[in-house]
């Protein structure tokens, strides 16, 4: 499904690589639509290549510390950048990871995310060695969901009016995958 080699992760049709500062104008321009605001809880709105900037060159101390692995969803040909993903350590040492992902808008319906959040997965299991892995969408986001039953994760719940976004109450609906899983996964 996937090859890892030197903290790049490659797909078929895709590369999870770093981001770099040089992709702070296309992150800031995907970003600043309100479109993408309204589906990503503490995304700030207007966000500036200031915001990309400062989000961007916290990258690698995260990961040198574990607690936050971010890549750049790119084409495999072109180098186009489509979005991002990353795997969350909300407690340290802890086998368990939040999965995120955000495409462009101009870039969705196209199965990027989809194959995008498998990759993870999969690096999650067989490179970070986790337990498991879980992601999160708002109830009104009805495509997250299906990208997260298409990378064969499982729904485990609602939490009712979990967050407060865009003026309105909005639940929260969980999906997670474990290891053991994995044998099966795909």
């Amino acid at each position: 499904m996937y090859e890892y080699k030197n903290g790049t992760i490659m797909t078929e049709r895709l590369i999870l690589r770093p981001f770099t500062l040089g992709d702070a104008d296309d992150v800031a321009a995907m970003c600043g639509t309100g479109v993408i605001q309204k589906s990503v809880l503490s995304l700030p709105y207007p966000y500036t290549r200031e915001d990309a900037v400062a989000w961007i060159s916290k990258h690698e101390e995260r990961r040198r510390s574990r607690s936050c692995y971010d890549f750049a969803v790119t084409d495999r040909e072109t180098g186009t950048l489509y979005g991002s993903t990353s795997l969350v350590l909300h407690v340290k040492d802890s086998p368990t990871a939040e999965l995120g992902y955000c495409i462009g808008e101009k870039y969705w319906n196209r199965g990027y995310a989809t194959e995008a959040a498998r990759a993870m997965i999969e690096y999650a299991f067989s490179e970070l060695m986790l337990h498991r892995v879980y992601a999160g969408h708002f109830g009104s986001n009805i495509p997250s969901g299906r990208v997260m039953q298409k990378a064969g994760m499982k729904r485990e719940g609602v939490l009712r009016d979990q967050f407060f976004k865009n003026g309105r109450y909005e639940d929260e609906v969980i999906y997670g995958i474990v290891s053991m899983d994995y044998d099966t996964y795909g």
